[in-house]
């Protein structure tokens, strides 16, 4: 059963039952603002799953009224997919005129307490106003694309996974990640020394600056100026192209190690100082804003924050809650295991069966260390052919053929300016109008030898965005169904701890266990300690679940590094 959650002009919400094909069948009711979250706690004792345009703008108020839900299916999130799907290709949805659907997804501000259902503009996204049954019409022309979609198991699978990644977004940063303001001042001060009046340096910061100036003979020298700072470089005869650290790390002299010091406190300073602590952490809880599907591939992004960028510096600020742990996990090599799987590589597969995939495949006599297994499998997977990678690249391609030449062929078919497609149907954009233009010109009679240059060197661009879309784009659909059945599993120790589902005292997160982080292949839950190994099970076993719902039997592990700690800073 479906329940379409549509919110009007007037301060209330349409819901409407809705069946398999989303015909109406049943209640459809106006509800106002204090009837809504009652509705919905009633409702999700059943087998229900609710739609509505955005998880970002209509979850957060039910969570605020200590509300969550099992399922949703989010139109927006659902719709982008669908729209540039090779497999949903000849749908009505994917052939349409760009509108309402194809604009960016938005993100509420967290609600603070005492927020009620409509203090956010719950409304259609943009100007217009898009008609009484906009979701409505979008959800049948969803259902429409699955119907004639050429896999629409996987796909349907896809669509789950990304709303319900919806939903983890925005419980995760509803309930924030546990963050010790106290500790944070007390690391960055370690660092940079006693937090400096605006507009000056940090002792630290001053101190260094002071040997950077005095090693290139440049009293005046502002080394947060790039230009100024590549100028005394070129002084001091100190020949780079950049002020970038790889580059730095090549030269031989005095004012490279405090110079390296100083780009790397300058960094934490402007990324995670005292500042950034001011506007990003409240009440010991940091609140990032995630856009799930906020990269092509499907991977997440975050909006402003920078919590996929928590520097090791300053983890020791985040602190589980007294009487609580984190349950802390990682896959360990996800993206070369993906491939194994993608490819139907058992070789490869077998190199990783309980144990560190780079390790087994030193262990197969592949190459000599840990460390080129790495350099190789990486070029691979991002198109590296000179150096010590296009030296491995060949004894990797004997080994494990299959793997191999799925992303040779993922690589020829983008420099063709063809798509790609991911193990759950997640395609890859086309290049644009100028590539497109380059090629052609290219091809024409009169081309001289810049244009085919050009040509062949945004084509082979091209392939390596593809070569690793497949791979990057199939691990982040691994991750979702990783953290699905991480939370249906939390939901369900919450059950048995708590008695109920959905709702507990002061809040839907205050006594259960419940996810706080994510990034990439690695999360954070924050658990009473109580129940802490049991969490450490059901975030392993969900690793495990995740590999059969992409890849059936085919015999890859998923392995994960999983600790229980009372501090990030302890978990690696």
């Amino acid at each position: 059963m479906y329940i379409l959650v549509t919110p009007t002009r007037s301060e209330s919400v349409r819901v409407r039952e809705l069946d398999a094909l989303g015909a109406p069948a049943g209640v459809d009711r106006v509800l106002s603002a204090e009837d809504f979250p009652r509705f919905a706690l009633e409702r999700e004792r059943e087998a229900v799953r609710w739609v509505w345009a955005e998880t970002s703008r209509v979850y957060p108020l039910l969570l605020q009224a200590g509300i969550r839900v099992r399922r949703a299916h989010d139109l927006r999130l659902c719709h982008a997919i669908l729209r540039s799907s090779e497999a949903t290709a000849a749908s009505i949805l994917a052939n349409g005129p760009a509108g309402r659907w194809d604009r960016p997804v938005a993100v509420a501000a967290a609600p603070m307490a005492g927020a009620t259902l409509f203090d956010l503009d719950l409304g259609a996204a943009g100007d217009e106003d898009p008609g009484h049954d906009d979701e409505l019409d979008e959800f049948r022309a969803q259902l429409d694309a699955l119907q004639a979609c050429r896999e629409p198991g996987r796909m349907r699978l896809l669509l789950a996974a990304e709303s319900v990644g919806g939903l983890i977004a925005a419980e995760m940063q509803f309930a924030g990640l546990p963050w010790r303001s106290a500790i944070h001042d007390s690391l960055l001060t370690a660092e940079l020394g006693p937090r400096a009046p605006a507009g000056l340096r940090p002792l630290r910061l001053e101190e260094l600056a002071v040997r950077i100036r005095v090693e290139l003979d440049d009293p005046s020298l502002n080394p947060d100026s790039p230009p100024e700072l590549l100028r005394a470089l070129h002084k001091a005869d100190l020949r780079v192209l950049s002020t970038r650290a790889w580059e730095l790390e090549k030269l031989n002299h005095p004012v490279i190690e405090p110079l390296l010091r100083y780009k790397k406190l300058a960094r934490l300073l402007s990324a995670n100082g005292w500042f950034w602590m001011e506007s990003w952490i409240i009440d010991d809880r940091f609140h990032p804003e995630y856009l799930p599907g906020g990269v092509v591939t499907g991977r997440w992004a975050t909006r402003g924050g920078g919590a996929l960028q928590l520097p090791r510096q300053i983890r020791g600020a985040v602190v589980a809650d007294p009487g609580w742990k984190f349950v802390v996990a990682d896959a360990a090599q996800l993206e070369p295991r993906i491939l194994a799987a993608l490819s139907q590589d058992t070789a490869m597969a077998a190199a990783g069966r309980g144990t560190d995939l780079y390790a087994g495949i030193v262990a197969s006599g592949v190459v000599e260390t840990r460390a080129h297994a790495k350099v190789a499998m990486l070029g691979a997977m991002y198109g590296a052919t000179s150096g010590e990678s296009g030296r491995l690249l060949p004894r990797l391609a004997r080994a494990y053929p299959r793997a191999l030449a799925l992303t040779e062929t993922a690589a020829r078919t983008g420099e063709r300016g063809d798509v790609v497609s991911t193990r759950l149907g997640r395609s890859s954009p086309r290049p644009g109008a100028g590539w497109q233009d380059d090629q052609a010109r290219a091809s024409e009679a009169g081309a001289t030898a810049g244009d085919e240059r050009r040509a062949r060197s945004q084509s082979r661009d091209w392939g390596r965005f593809t070569r690793n879309f497949i791979v990057q784009g199939s691990a982040a659909e691994w991750a979702l169904c990783w953290m699905a059945e991480i939370r249906k599993g939390l939901w369900d120790l919450a059950v048995t701890a708590d008695g109920q589902a959905g709702r507990a005292a002061d809040g839907p997160f205050r006594v259960v266990p419940h996810l706080v982080f994510f990034l990439h292949d690695e999360v954070i839950v924050h658990t009473p300690a109580a129940v802490a190994e049991d969490v450490a099970r059901i975030v392993t076993d969900a690793a495990t679940t995740a590999g059969r719902l992409l890849f059936g039997n085919f015999p890859v592990d998923f392995p994960l590094t999983c600790v229980v700690v009372d501090s990030y800073a302890d978990a690696k």
